[in-house]
Protein backbone atom coordinates (compact mmCIF):
# COMPACT_ATOMS: atom_id res chain seq x y z
CA UNK A 1 0.00 0.00 0.00
CA UNK A 2 2.89 2.54 -1.02
CA UNK A 3 0.85 4.65 -3.31
CA UNK A 4 2.11 3.24 -6.38
CA UNK A 5 -0.93 2.27 -9.09
CA UNK A 6 0.06 -1.53 -9.81
CA UNK A 7 -1.70 -3.31 -13.17
CA UNK A 8 -0.93 -3.96 -16.69
CA UNK A 9 -2.05 -1.79 -20.12
CA UNK A 10 -4.12 -4.07 -22.72
CA UNK A 11 -5.34 -3.00 -26.10
CA UNK A 12 -9.09 -2.55 -25.73
CA UNK A 13 -9.72 -5.24 -27.82
CA UNK A 14 -8.38 -7.77 -25.35
CA UNK A 15 -10.13 -6.09 -22.31
CA UNK A 16 -13.26 -6.42 -24.02
CA UNK A 17 -12.52 -10.18 -24.73
CA UNK A 18 -10.83 -11.11 -21.80
CA UNK A 19 -13.33 -12.64 -18.64
CA UNK A 20 -10.15 -12.55 -15.90
CA UNK A 21 -7.11 -11.07 -15.98
CA UNK A 22 -4.16 -12.15 -13.29
CA UNK A 23 -1.80 -10.34 -11.35
CA UNK A 24 0.88 -12.14 -8.91
CA UNK A 25 -0.30 -12.05 -5.40
CA UNK A 26 2.91 -10.77 -4.45
CA UNK A 27 2.10 -7.57 -6.26
CA UNK A 28 0.85 -6.18 -2.76
CA UNK A 29 4.06 -7.17 -1.02
CA UNK A 30 6.71 -4.37 -3.29
CA UNK A 31 7.86 -1.72 -2.11
CA UNK A 32 8.29 2.01 -3.76
CA UNK A 33 11.61 0.81 -4.31
CA UNK A 34 10.85 -2.42 -5.81
CA UNK A 35 12.12 -4.27 -3.26
CA UNK A 36 9.54 -7.47 -1.57
CA UNK A 37 8.94 -7.20 2.14
CA UNK A 38 11.13 -10.03 4.67
CA UNK A 39 8.07 -11.00 6.30
CA UNK A 40 6.49 -13.63 5.02
CA UNK A 41 2.83 -11.83 4.97
CA UNK A 42 1.80 -14.03 1.09
CA UNK A 43 1.69 -17.73 -0.20
CA UNK A 44 5.76 -18.56 -0.93
CA UNK A 45 4.40 -19.94 -4.01
CA UNK A 46 3.30 -16.25 -5.08
CA UNK A 47 -0.01 -17.56 -6.83
CA UNK A 48 -2.31 -15.70 -8.53
CA UNK A 49 -4.85 -13.69 -8.18
CA UNK A 50 -7.42 -12.65 -10.44
CA UNK A 51 -8.80 -9.38 -11.14
CA UNK A 52 -12.06 -8.39 -11.81
CA UNK A 53 -12.77 -4.49 -13.04
CA UNK A 54 -15.08 -2.11 -11.26
CA UNK A 55 -16.45 -0.75 -14.43
CA UNK A 56 -17.42 1.74 -11.94
CA UNK A 57 -14.26 3.20 -12.04
CA UNK A 58 -13.85 3.45 -15.62
CA UNK A 59 -12.37 7.14 -16.67
CA UNK A 60 -10.94 7.95 -20.21
CA UNK A 61 -6.90 9.51 -19.69
CA UNK A 62 -7.29 12.86 -21.60
CA UNK A 63 -3.97 13.59 -21.46
CA UNK A 64 -3.04 10.31 -24.07
CA UNK A 65 -2.32 10.91 -27.61
CA UNK A 66 -4.10 7.65 -28.23
CA UNK A 67 -7.85 6.53 -27.33
CA UNK A 68 -6.72 5.20 -23.23
CA UNK A 69 -8.75 4.63 -20.28
CA UNK A 70 -8.23 2.99 -16.83
CA UNK A 71 -9.81 1.12 -14.35
CA UNK A 72 -9.71 0.16 -10.75
CA UNK A 73 -9.94 -3.63 -10.24
CA UNK A 74 -10.97 -5.60 -6.91
CA UNK A 75 -8.87 -8.75 -6.74
CA UNK A 76 -9.91 -12.42 -5.72
CA UNK A 77 -8.53 -16.12 -5.18
CA UNK A 78 -9.28 -19.00 -7.51
CA UNK A 79 -12.22 -19.88 -4.61
CA UNK A 80 -13.76 -16.68 -4.93
CA UNK A 81 -12.79 -14.76 -1.44
CA UNK A 82 -11.52 -11.06 -1.53
CA UNK A 83 -7.66 -10.67 -1.28
CA UNK A 84 -7.26 -8.97 2.35
CA UNK A 85 -4.09 -7.50 1.71
CA UNK A 86 -5.22 -5.95 -1.68
CA UNK A 87 -5.14 -1.93 -0.22
CA UNK A 88 -8.84 -1.45 -2.49
CA UNK A 89 -10.43 -4.83 0.33
CA UNK A 90 -8.47 -3.27 3.45
CA UNK A 91 -9.93 0.23 2.26
CA UNK A 92 -13.87 -1.74 2.58
CA UNK A 93 -13.14 -3.51 5.58
CA UNK A 94 -12.28 -0.21 7.78
CA UNK A 95 -15.53 0.90 5.74
CA UNK A 96 -17.55 -2.11 7.03
CA UNK A 97 -16.21 -1.53 10.69
CA UNK A 98 -16.97 2.11 10.80
CA UNK A 99 -20.66 1.10 9.33
CA UNK A 100 -20.84 -1.38 12.09
CA UNK A 101 -20.46 1.59 14.48
CA UNK A 102 -22.66 3.84 12.60
CA UNK A 103 -20.38 5.73 11.93
CA UNK A 104 -18.94 7.79 8.34
CA UNK A 105 -15.54 8.15 7.82
CA UNK A 106 -14.46 10.71 5.53
CA UNK A 107 -11.12 9.22 3.47
CA UNK A 108 -9.23 10.82 0.45
CA UNK A 109 -5.94 10.20 -0.78
CA UNK A 110 -2.87 12.58 0.76
CA UNK A 111 -0.52 13.59 -2.30
CA UNK A 112 2.68 14.81 -1.27
CA UNK A 113 5.74 15.74 -3.27
CA UNK A 114 8.42 17.89 -2.93
CA UNK A 115 9.68 20.70 -5.33
CA UNK A 116 13.24 21.08 -5.71
CA UNK A 117 15.79 22.99 -7.86
CA UNK A 118 16.96 20.96 -10.66
CA UNK A 119 20.04 18.97 -9.97
CA UNK A 120 21.95 17.14 -12.26
CA UNK A 121 24.37 15.95 -9.75
CA UNK A 122 23.12 12.76 -7.75
CA UNK A 123 26.09 13.92 -5.21
CA UNK A 124 24.77 17.16 -4.42
CA UNK A 125 21.96 17.56 -1.65
CA UNK A 126 18.61 18.49 -2.36
CA UNK A 127 17.66 22.49 -2.76
CA UNK A 128 14.64 24.85 -2.40
CA UNK A 129 13.81 26.01 -5.91
CA UNK A 130 13.44 29.67 -6.66
CA UNK A 131 10.26 30.55 -6.37
CA UNK A 132 8.16 33.19 -8.29
CA UNK A 133 8.78 35.83 -6.11
CA UNK A 134 12.64 35.36 -7.00
CA UNK A 135 13.54 34.25 -3.25
CA UNK A 136 14.83 30.69 -2.34
CA UNK A 137 11.47 28.45 -1.27
CA UNK A 138 11.80 26.99 2.90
Amino acid sequence: MAGVARGKMLPAEKFLEQSTMRLPESVFTQTVTGEFLNEPVINPADRDILVKPDLNTLRQLPWAKDPAATVINDCYYEDGSAVDISPRQVLKNVLNAYEVLNMVPIVAPELEFYLVKRNTDPSLPLEPPIGRSGRQET
